[in-house]
């Protein structure tokens, strides 16, 4: 409800004529501190508006007093830091890898920074010490999919496998199984000879004959694999996903697509090649991947 507006007997302001229930609305004014801060809020701004970039106008901007401009500060950043670089990192860009494998002080460099990257890019799937895992390669063991090459590993680790990057390395066992190339009697008698291959218990002729039509057209007809396919070698005791009899036919039945992503968007140049240099010791036994 409404009446007329009065003076609060008890707090000296003026009531705005509201009354609900009883209870009138005093007419209090805004405190002065909020006027210093909304006053002091708008002067800073506009002095902001004068001094720095601000304004949009079409395909330029007003600049500011000032003249500061954030492109020209991250360049100075970045020439700053190329300045403060340490002096291996920059043999590291300029030397090729066998040079810098020759230096003992540029690998010891190598081993320790590289320890690093690898424990935060890579070992949550290759594990400490490039051990591997299920589904991920074991890095330490020197049994390569694309080759273990400095130059290679570098490559791998700026594209990926099977990843977004219009250059991905590109690899795909196909499901024999699901997609019904070979029966069920079949995928055991090429399981039977896949792992005599590794040692297990010779396997039968058919099992040959089916893995020389289905299978060495990317595993090669010796089995050891093809680096320029990413198809591994099946005469190692070294496994991606597993060596057990079920393990291997499902693998057979239901294909294999393993995944890495590309880290030339994360990783800078020099940090790609630094990995590629500590992963490729770590598989010589240049180091444990825990120093």
């Amino acid at each position: 409800m409404s009446g007329g507006a009065e003076r609060d007997p008890i707090s000296g302001y003026m009531t705005t004529g509201h009354e609900w229930n009883g209870i009138k609305e005093l007419n209090t004014p805004v405190p002065r501190a909020v006027w210093f801060f909304l006053i002091t809020t708008v002067l800073f701004a506009v002095v902001w508006w004068v001094l720095m970039p601000a304004w949009p106008l079409g395909n330029t901007y007003t600049k500011g007093l000032l003249g500061i401009d954030q492109r020209q500060v991250v360049q100075h950043d970045l020439r700053r830091a190329a300045e403060r670089m340490p002096p291996w990192r920059g043999a590291v860009l300029r030397l090729d890898y066998a040079s810098i494998q020759a230096d003992p002080a540029l690998m010891g460099q190598v081993r320790r920074h590289g320890a690093v990257l690898f424990g935060d890019n890579c070992a949550a799937c290759h594990g400490l010490g490039g051990r591997g895992g299920p589904g991920f390669p074991a890095l330490a063991s020197g049994s390569w999919l694309w080759g273990g090459a400095p130059e290679v590993l570098a490559e791998t680790i700026r594209v990926g496998i099977n990843s977004d990057h219009p250059e991905t390395r590109v690899s795909q066992m196909p499901a024999f199984g699901r997609d019904q190339m070979l029966s069920r009697p079949e995928i055991l008698a090429v399981l039977g000879h896949v792992r005599s291959l590794s040692g297990g218990n010779p396997g039968s002729e058919l099992g040959r004959d089916l893995f020389a039509a289905n299978c060495a057209a990317c595993h090669g007809e010796d089995a050891h694999g093809a680096v320029e396919l990413g198809a591994p070698n099946l005469t190692d005791p070294t496994w991606i996903y597993g060596g057990d009899e079920e393990t291997i036919f499902k693998t057979i039945f239901f294909g294999r697509q393993g995944h890495m992503p590309r880290w030339d968007q994360r990783l800078s140049e020099l940090d790609r090649k630094v990995l590629a240099l500590y992963v490729a010791d770590l598989a010589a036994g240049g180091t444990d991947g825990t120093h």
